[in-house]
């Protein structure tokens, strides 16, 4: 089969590669999408991952083809979304129930193949089974929606904020559409891309910026989150907290990212900084949100290439072309 391979970092190509079997209690799945993410990009320059060569993609969905011998919730030709994400279970925050923060947790496509290949083994109980309604090119979407539920599930949040986030791509615009769900009294987008911030406005987004400086909120907003992982964009949003409100670090900053604190202002005007990492707990209620309709894939999907292209997807992802994009095998 066909698969994109990170053969070492900074390297990625499209290989044949022997066709994957099903152990007892897995699936192979024919893909049918599979979304590129900015964690792809760490991996391709070395983090996140410490073995190669691998078949990245973590977000992914499509029908089961084979079955294990011991699969007995799921049959051939089931359209499946993938929660990407394993854990042992057995470390101290798995006990105390932060699976998301596991010890020795691994995925697909970041520690073992992932589905950025025609077809891909995964175990059965990390499928998801999707209504007829919802196409499996689609759901892809769903793990990254599970990653921005998991962000309102750890903030304080209340009816009637105004919510400002930084970055107008694929996880903004999923904050954005959560936030108008949660109750925001307003939602404004900062962005240097006119093209991203055209999508929010088309989603109905109440304010749209290149910069905070634009907009009148001479207190600040109860909610600020990055959703870009960049520097500058950290550094300005934590100025722009309101006194009781809260900075939500969702974006993945590279390493060696840094920001300042201002630890008095953050001790007088009770300012929370919270991480959000992964998901936790959220996947299938991602699900249930994704066949209800709060997401309209037409516009938060804005590229789909063939698998052959995926390093070329890549390079459109780094330009930061588009919205979300995907490779189709």
């Amino acid at each position: 089969m066909k698969a994109a391979v990170i053969t070492r970092p900074g390297l990625v190509e499209v290989q044949n590669i022997p066709d994957p079997t099903p152990g007892p209690h897995e699936v192979v799945i024919a893909v049918a999408s599979c979304g590129l993410c900015g964690t792809d990009l760490h991996i391709l320059e070395g983090e996140f991952a410490d073995t190669f060569p691998i078949v990245p993609g973590h977000e992914f969905a499509g029908e089961v083809v084979a079955l294990g011998s011991d699969v007995r919730d799921l049959k051939l030709g089931d359209q499946v979304a993938v929660n990407p994400s394993f854990i042992c279970y057995e470390c101290r925050y798995c006990r105390k129930g932060l699976t998301n923060l596991c010890e020795i947790a691994g995925g697909y496509g970041t520690s073992l193949n992932g589905g950025a290949a025609e077809f891909a083994v995964v175990g059965s109980k990390y499928c998801i089974k999707l209504p007829e309604h919802v196409r499996a090119i689609d759901a892809s979407l769903i793990e990254p929606l599970s990653c921005a539920i998991r962000g309102y599930d750890v903030i304080r949040r209340q009816m009637g904020s105004h919510v400002l986030i930084y970055g107008a791509g694929t996880m903004g615009l999923m904050m954005m559409e959560l936030a108008k769900r949660a109750g925001a009294a307003t939602v404004s987008m900062v962005d240097l891309n006119e093209d991203k911030l055209a999508a929010a406005n088309t989603l109905g987004c109440d304010a749209t910026v290149t910069s905070a400086n634009e907009l009148d909120y001479p207190y600040g907003w109860e909610l600020v989150v990055d959703a870009t992982g960049n520097q500058h964009a950290i550094q300005d949003g934590l100025g722009r907290v309101d006194r009781g409100g809260t900075f939500l670090q969702f974006g993945v900053a590279s390493y060696a990212t840094r920001a300042t604190i201002e630890p008095y202002k953050i001790f007088r005007n009770e300012i929370t900084i919270q991480g959000s990492m992964a998901t936790l707990n959220s996947f299938e209620r991602a699900a249930d949100l994704f066949a209800a309709g709060v997401l309209d894939p037409e516009v938060f999907i804005s590229d789909r290439l063939p698998l052959d292209q995926y390093p070329e997807a890549i390079k459109l992802f780094q330009a930061g072309k588009g919205r979300k994009i995907q490779v189709v095998p």
